[in-house]
This record gives C-alpha cells, structure tokens and sequence, in this order.
C-alpha cells in the first residue's frame, strides 16, 4: 500500500495552528497527525478537542488524534464531536482495551493502539484482529525533537509477520525522530505512516520536506 506522511503538529507554530495545518496540506501530506496529552501520563500537557474542533473546517486531511493520557475512555466522544477521524490510545493505559476499541469504533472513529519503545508487541496482540493500525512509538512518549530509537524497529517486523499470519490489514505507522534519515529503515520493515514533526516543520520549504521522505525510500 502507499506510504502516508503525517506531520504532526506539537512540532508547528502554535500561535498559527489553521495556517500551519494548510501548509502540509497544501505540501501534500496524506495525514495530519495531533499529539493529544494530558500532564498525566505524559508530563507534557498540549492541547485536546476543542483545538480539533477548530482545525475540523480548515482542513479535508485525515485527523490522526493521538492520546497520551492516563484515561483515553475520557476523551471518545468529544473527540468525535470534534471531527477526528481515528484515535490512537496507548495500550498500557487503559485496562479495557477491548472495551475502549469498541467505544471508538462506535462512534465511528477508526481505532489504533500504540507501543511505547519498552513494551512487547505482545502487549497488543489479543487485540490485532479489532484495531484499524498499531503506532510504534520509536521515541518515549511525550516531546518532539527527540533521537530516533532504531533498536525498536524490530517490532515492525513482528507486527508484519502477525498480519500475514493472521491475514489482517491493520496500518502500521512509526512515530519519533523520522527523517529522511532514518524513515527507509521503517519503510524497509514494512511501516505504513510516517509521524514527521521537527523534520517537517523545522524546515521553511514544507513540501520539499514532505518530498524528501518519500524519494528517501526509493
């Protein structure tokens, strides 16, 4: 299937967010990608659904909503009021995965879980079958601009190996210190959508960065 870019946001102009968003669109990103976090389960505190609920007009990107909470149950149904088309919760911070799967599905959210760089793909097995994409976090939750983690790339041969196995087609996206770089190593082990936020939006030519990404898999 074709790569997906989803530059995320925490690395953009926050006084500009609706500007910053058009900017990538208009660079040809497939996604947008907006880093949810609540100071709990994760120190840093960003922004939530009403944010959202802003861009939701100014964009027709996919919004990938990611949640580093300590209770993502919480967050299900003002986050689908708000636009966001899917929502990705930590496996380790939810007791009822199955349960909060299902929740987001009902409101007719795509669902994701995502692996911090210490857990075991294991962790999120029982769940595979249920979920529409599983994010490898190849950084610690919680800030941007921080080093790429190669040593956890691993898990995206694994993830590729359960869905032959299982005959699945869950997405599989990296998020964390992606570059041009060091995307080809995810790329080559069979990662789908790319988080790029200090590599996008650290650069004034936006769309050469977007380009940049995709040409260094070839």
């Amino acid at each position: 299937m074709p790569m997906k870019i989803a530059p995320s946001i925490l690395s953009a102009d926050m006084s500009a967010f609706a500007s910053e968003v058009k900017r990538i669109e208009d660079a040809g990103a497939d996604w947008v990608h907006i880093d949810i976090m609540d100071g709990h389960y994760v120190p840093n505190l960003t922004f939530g659904a009403p944010i959202v609920a802003a861009l939701r007009p100014k964009s027709k990107l996919f919004f990938d909503c990611h949640l580093m909470v300590a209770r993502p149950e919480d967050f299900v149904d003002s986050l689908a009021e708000a636009g966001a088309d899917q929502m990705t919760v930590h496996a380790n911070a939810s007791q009822h995965l199955h349960a909060l799967i299902q929740k987001i599905h009902k409101q007719d959210m795509k669902a994701a879980v995502a692996l911090n760089p210490a857990d075991p793909v294991s962790l999120v097995e029982p769940v595979l079958g249920q979920v529409d994409m599983v994010l490898v976090m190849t950084v610690n939750p919680g800030f941007g601009g921080q080093a790429f983690l190669p040593e956890v790339t691993d898990k995206i041969s694994q993830l590729v190996r359960l869905r032959q196995e299982r005959e699945l087609d869950f997405l599989i996206q990296v998020d964390g210190g992606i570059t041009d770089q060091t995307i080809k190593t995810c790329y080559d082990k069979g990662a789908d959508v790319f988080v790029a936020g200090s590599y996008v939006y650290g650069q004034d030519d936006v769309e050469q960065a977007i380009l940049s990404l995709r040409e260094a898999v070839i």
